[in-house]
């Protein structure tokens, strides 16, 4: 075992002299290194000798004393300058600050280079990696015998919380929650400190965001502060990860004792472990997802007509048979389109958008009045709410309401992505579910085509629609429009009138000209002057019912028909 004392012993380097910190001089060591970059501190680990020329902080006070305090936090052996390159002594505040934290500080002489210095002490350490590496195999026989135990997440993170003595925090690549492991002598509780729901974010945002986006490269942990009311926690942070590819981090809460080079090597090994729990938990997942689809695709298509068989499958995943059941569809369509973007990373962008949208619907189900089931296709959410058959139906105003909240709660947590929410009605039997699902899709279909800016509708509002778009012959209705509005609709194309949309909001308020006149921002003898013209290209005075519903009719083919030409 070598000591940072044992190198002024050692003749093949002979004028090697302690300057400060002789309170580590017993500090092991287990490896040498150079430090010629200030970014390096993530990748140091402990017991590591460190050599320099002190180019990186010659001129920089505070990068000196920094580099004192970061390399005794690391447990590095202690730091070795070679001299009359850069320095023709150790400043005074490196020698205090090395005194203070006990890390010691080393003279090199300068006719000895640091490769050959690198060499000499390695040789002397080598003995040392025997024991090190008997200790790291029995370990890492330990994790693997977890792994084929079927121990999981849970015990590995159990057996490193253990081993190296410092509650660990396990979270996936979105840094949720997966697991965490408390140790009896933390002094700061991690319940007390973080958000501890499962699948929910621990750590907020100003420590997330102080790691480095490229971790997944990471070999060694990194270290990050966490503040909390005025105290500041040591974290180390390993990637979980296979070829770049992040399963998740392992988060150590540093509070009970400072890590070793044994500590290190250990985290590494769970690394590795719990990668692979985490792709065998992957595909787990991924078939449990796939028959939890298979399930709804049938049954949102009408595919399952036996009752026991309807009745399995819903306790199997969840659903009451005996609820009253209707469907929400939202449509998520980004705002803004880069023609230029990967299909790969769009698709993942919006993977993203949708998980995003499945999690505000569940923050948002207990305004439901009904059990919430909610999961993404592509671009669409689909939500399931159903409701004790014991309480009376969902009205079409409250349904509404609840799409109203949602709505607002997606456009201001999610930005530069526009939302359509269709509403089927609500059906007795579960059985019917699949109606309620094709006409909150028909509606968001509708309100695409129509083009009347609805955000938020309901199968009702759109029934007419549904009626004229399915069930008649295109021709059929541009002959009926050309009968009822064609004069309009020419006189439009001919003088660049709005004839046409000034009809349609003197329908939607009810022929009541003061509030047409303010919905359309006119003055009310504009809108009177347009009317008359109106009455006088159809020559009729619009009071007849039958004449009313004829061209309330037309209108609406109108929408279907000419959408691009109703802005």
């Amino acid at each position: 075992m070598l000591t940072v004392k044992d190198l002024l012993n050692i003749k093949a380097i002979d004028g090697l002299k302690i300057i400060a910190g002789e309170s580590g001089l017993h500090n092991e060591i287990s490896i040498v290194n150079i430090i010629e970059n200030p970014d390096a501190f993530d990748w140091l680990s402990p017991n590591e000798l460190l050599l320099s020329t002190g180019y990186i902080f010659k001129e920089s006070e505070e990068l000196q004393n920094r580099i004192i305090k970061e390399l005794s936090e690391i447990n590095c052996a202690g730091l070795v300058i070679k001299m009359k390159r850069y320095f023709e002594k150790i400043p005074q505040n490196m020698i205090d600050q090395a005194n203070k934290y006990g890390l010691p500080i080393l003279e090199l002489p300068f006719e000895y280079t640091l490769s050959r210095v690198i060499s000499i002490i390695n040789e002397k350490a080598s003995g040392r990696y025997d024991l090190l590496n008997r200790k790291t195999l029995d370990m890492h026989n330990l994790f693997f015998r977890i792994t084929l135990e079927g121990g999981g997440i849970e015990r590995i993170s159990s057996m490193l919380s253990s081993t190296i003595n410092n509650p660990v925090v396990i979270v996936d690549r979105d840094w949720n929650l997966l697991h965490y492991t408390e140790h009896v002598d933390n002094k700061i509780p991690l319940e007390y400190s973080l958000d501890l729901l499962k699948n929910r974010q621990v750590f907020n945002q100003a420590f997330l965001e102080s790691i480095p986006k490229n971790i997944s490269e990471i070999k060694k942990s990194i270290k990050r502060i966490y503040h909390i009311d005025n105290m500041e926690i040591k974290c180390r942070i390993l990637p979980v990860a296979v070829s770049k590819h992040i399963y998740g981090y392992i988060v150590v809460w540093q509070t009970v004792r400072e890590l070793t080079e044994f500590d290190y090597i250990i985290l590494e090994q769970a690394s590795t472990v719990m990668a692979l729990e985490r792709i065998k938990a992957k595909q787990i997942e991924e078939v449990k997802l796939k028959i939890r689809q298979d399930f709804f695709d049938d049954l949102l298509s009408g595919k399952i007509t036996s009752n026991d068989t309807l009745q399995t499958l819903c306790d199997l995943h969840g659903l009451n048979p005996n609820y009253m059941y209707y469907s929400m569809v939202v449509n998520i369509e980004p705002k803004k389109v880069d023609e230029n973007e990967d299909i790969i990373v769009g698709k993942f962008r919006l993977e993203n958008t949708a998980k995003k949208c499945v999690e505000l619907v569940y923050d948002l189900s207990y305004r439901a009045n009904g059990e919430i089931t909610s999961f993404y296709r592509n671009n669409r959410i689909i939500i399931l709410v159903g409701q004790n058959i014991d309480k009376p139906p969902i009205t079409v105003n409250f349904t509404k309401q609840f799409a109203k909240e949602l709505h607002e709660t997606f456009s201001q947590q999610i930005r530069e992505t526009s939302f359509l929410i269709g509403i089927g009605q609500q059906y007795r039997k579960i059985d019917s579910l699949h109606k309620s699902f094709s006409e909150a899709n028909e509606v968001v279909r509708l309100m695409q085509q129509v083009n009347e800016r609805n955000e938020i509708s309901h199968f009702e509002d759109y029934s007419v629609y549904h009626l004229l778009d399915s069930n008649i012959k295109v021709s059929a209705l541009e002959e009926f429009f050309e009968k009822c509005l064609g004069k309009i609709f020419e006189h439009d194309k001919l003088h660049s009138t709005s004839y046409i949309t000034t009809l349609e909001n003197y329908f939607i308020n009810n022929l009541n000209v003061s509030e047409t006149a303010k919905a359309m921002f006119l003055h009310r003898n504009t809108l009177i002057y347009r009317i008359d013209k109106i009455k006088e290209i159809l020559n009729t005075d619009l009071k007849h019912s039958e004449e009313l519903l004829r061209i309330q009719i037309a209108l609406k083919i109108f929408r279907i028909l000419f959408k691009s030409s109703s802005t």
